[in-house]
């Protein structure tokens, strides 16, 4: 298509503003569930490397309960954001 003065071409690519931020909200929850997961990996390596050292198997425990909380609200990320739009329109 060639190029002219005046004529834009929409960056959205016909979808309005709450569809771009569900795709957004989708892929970012995605990254972060992702994380959450080799976080549940990187806490098992605490408890089990802990020796049953009291504070670092609390820690380890935390880090794993974060892990999940994570995990969690990154799988209902698109979820929030379509309750979100939802409730503002």
């Amino acid at each position: 298509m060639p190029l002219v003065f005046g004529q834009l071409t929409d960056p959205l690519g016909g979808k309005d503003f709450s569809a771009l931020l569900g795709g957004i909200a989708t892929a970012v929850g995605a990254l972060i569930a992702a994380v959450g997961g080799v976080m549940v990996v990187v806490a098992g390596v605490l408890y089990l490397t802990s020796a049953g050292n009291p504070g670092r198997v609390e820690t380890a425990k935390k880090a794993l309960v974060y892990a999940v909380i994570g995990i969690i609200v990154g799988l209902s990320a698109k979820a929030i954001v379509d309750f979100i739009t939802k409730i503002t329109k």
